[in-house]
């Protein structure tokens, strides 16, 4: 179900600039998990509704999506979630492949976090929100720590070009894994990744890194997944 912007902002020490940026970030995790459906008309109205705000965010919100490739603007009317394929997603998750194990392997190697205070922290809040069963928190949470993570590289190219790949992912089976031990358990590799990265363990966080991205299209997209990380 829809949560009101204000409980759904993410919580990480950060001060948000506006509510346009805290609709934005429900919206696109109600678009990444599912809920809303990808081909409908939505009015903005009525998720002004459901968001418990004025227009006015949302409309802003939906022109940052729109810009980013989420959702198509339709003149008048409202919008919908732009239709991604099997493929689409596919191939979405081999560019994050490549990109994120490839970040996370040079991360480590070169040592390059000075302070796991603000990751542990985020690590948290997304098991938080799995106990919780607040899909929407953790979904914010997950990406924060995610694009945190890539950011002790010093590229915001790669950070930026991440984030919309993460935005374009659709994980159709979250809604089933609310609250249970399988996304419990896929959750807690976040700390088994900060630990590896912290000890210096290279290879060790480029297979957890490439494991944990698998669920994008295993479990989390509700598909049967092999316990194989190759």
């Amino acid at each position: 179900m829809p949560i009101p912007v204000a409980a759904a902002a993410p919580s990480t020490g950060l001060r948000r600039h506006s509510l346009r940026d805290d609709a934005a970030d429900v919206i696109r995790a109600q678009i990444v998990s599912g809920e809303l459906q990808p081909g409908t008309l939505y009015a903005i109205g009525q998720i002004a509704e459901m968001l418990q705000v004025s227009i006015t965010p949302i409309r802003e919100a939906l022109l940052d999506l729109a810009k980013d490739g989420l959702i198509e603007t339709v003149r008048n009317r409202g919008f919908r979630v732009r239709v991604l394929t099997d493929a689409d997603l596919d191939q979405i998750l081999q560019i994050r492949q490549m990109l994120e194990v490839g970040a996370v392997r040079q991360i480590t190697a070169q040592g390059r976090v000075d302070d796991f205070a603000v990751l542990r922290d985020l690590a948290d809040r997304t098991q938080q929100a799995v106990f919780a069963e607040d899909l929407i928190g953790f979904l914010a949470n997950d990406r924060q720590l995610h694009l945190t993570l890539l950011t002790y590289l010093d590229n915001p190219r790669l950070v930026d070009f991440v984030g919309q790949l993460r935005d374009q992912t659709r994980l159709y089976g979250l809604d089933h894994l609310a609250g249970t031990q399988a996304l419990l358990e896929t959750v807690r590799e976040h700390d088994e990744l900060l630990d590896a990265v912290e000890a210096g363990r290279t290879e060790d966080a480029v297979e957890v890194m490439s494991r944990h991205l698998k669920h994008a299209r295993g479990i989390w997209a509700g598909r049967a997944e092999s316990k194989s990380a190759d």
